[in-house]
């Protein structure tokens, strides 16, 4: 035990340091037999019955139909309870990506939603998904969100909910860090290895490997090696 008990601790990462991930050898069997058996609207209304237990079989069935019915899905994909998501036919996720409980992913049927490998994507997340990129190794805090598109609100005399939608691309680079609560608005990439702090709300592009945070989200400094509060270790990440 520490002898200051307010002492921060460092331990090793798990997701970050997680193996390539395979999976079962009858799992692309299961996943190819619920596609042509369910259908689209099939394995939606099937996803229900699976979608908040914690169970092995549930579990397996929420991979399992994550993986039948997205455009790609790789290896070790992880959906915790809860996990939802609409227009999945326009996913691509990569290999060993792990999706918290209540994260909740909203594609548009004429949409492109990209997440890369190693991915950990952290409980009550929310994702407007109508054009998003997320590359490989980012972290993303609980409860952070991406909103992708905006009323243009004109013209002036018609409810804004009732004007047109502008649809702007948001790209997260690899290995970026976003912060709990925070959200990220349309327009906006998160350049490589960026940290965005808790509750930060971005409304214009984050430099590599810099710190932004703050509401609106401000330059802070820019990540070092030799600063352990900001140092997100690329070992780490591989």
């Amino acid at each position: 035990m520490s002898a200051n008990p307010s002492e921060a601790r460092v331990v090793r990462a798990v997701h970050g340091r997680s193996p390539k991930p395979a999976d079962p050898a009858y799992q692309a069997g299961l996943a190819e037999e619920l596609r042509q058996s369910y259908g689209r609207a099939g394995l939606i209304e099937l996803y229900g019955r699976f979608a908040t237990g914690d169970g092995v079989v549930d579990g397996l069935m929420r991979k399992a139909i994550w993986q039948a019915i997205t455009r790609r899905c790789g290896a070790g994909l992880q959906v915790a309870g809860g996990a939802g998501f609409k227009h999945p036919e326009t996913f691509e996720i990569g290999d060993g990506v792990f999706i918290g409980a209540q994260a909740y992913i909203q594609g548009r049927f004429d949409g492109t939603c990209v997440i890369g490998d190693n991915v950990w994507i952290g409980p009550m997340a929310y994702f407007d998904a109508r054009d998003l990129v997320i590359e490989d190794s980012v972290g993303w805090g609980p409860g952070a969100k991406v909103l992708g598109s905006t009323h243009t609100a004109l013209p002036i005399d018609v409810p804004i909910i009732r004007t047109d939608l502008e649809i702007k691309p948001v790209r997260i680079c690899a290995e970026a860090d976003i912060g709990t609560n925070a959200t990220i608005l349309p327009g906006v990439t998160v350049g490589k290895g960026a940290i965005v702090g808790a509750g930060a709300v971005v409304v214009s592009d984050v430099e590599p490997f810099s710190v932004a945070a703050g509401v609106p989200a401000k330059f802070i400094r820019w990540r070092s090696e030799n600063d352990p509060m900001t140092n997100m270790s690329r070992e780490g990440r591989s």
